[in-house]
């Protein structure tokens, strides 16, 4: 699996003009299931990303994790985390196949609620308007292939 992590001082989600998920301080996840993926790396991928020490600590330095803070987790299908872009379009022949991709985020997502963490979702396979306030900027690709 694949996900882009954004430190977000806030965070949400529309689809067809209704917010579905919205959040304060904590994580904006992008994520994306990769054909041959299973459990095994969603659990994997919530893991790392709870323990993940990118926030501040007293002392200004990154040391503390998003559960550490308190914050939360806005987390959205992101498919497009996948492309092939060898040519000028891309492709994502890579991601997992819709269903399978679903079953995959949902288990992801309820592997970092696991973790803890209040969580807010995006809408799998909508077309959907995300607005965020990345603080630091902090921006973190992560990939089960080489966690």
């Amino acid at each position: 699996m694949r996900a882009l992590l954004q430190r977000v001082s806030s965070a949400s989600v529309t689809v067809d003009g209704v917010v579905t998920g919205q959040i304060g301080p904590g994580l904006m996840i992008l994520v994306c299931a990769m054909q041959g993926d299973t459990e095994v790396q969603s659990d994997k991928l919530a893991a790392k990303i709870a323990k993940l020490r990118i926030f501040k600590d007293a002392e200004g330095k990154m040391n503390l994790s998003v559960k550490d803070v308190g914050g939360a987790a806005l987390i959205v299908s992101q498919f497009t985390l996948a492309a092939d872009l060898r040519g000028n379009r891309p492709g994502f022949s890579p991601a997992a196949a819709p269903e399978e991709g679903k079953r995959l985020y949902d288990h992801f997502t309820s592997r970092i609620a696991a973790q803890g963490l209040a969580v807010q979702t995006g809408v799998f396979g909508a077309d959907m308007d995300v607005a965020l306030v990345n603080q630091g900027p902090v921006t973190i690709w992560l990939d089960t292939d080489t966690l």
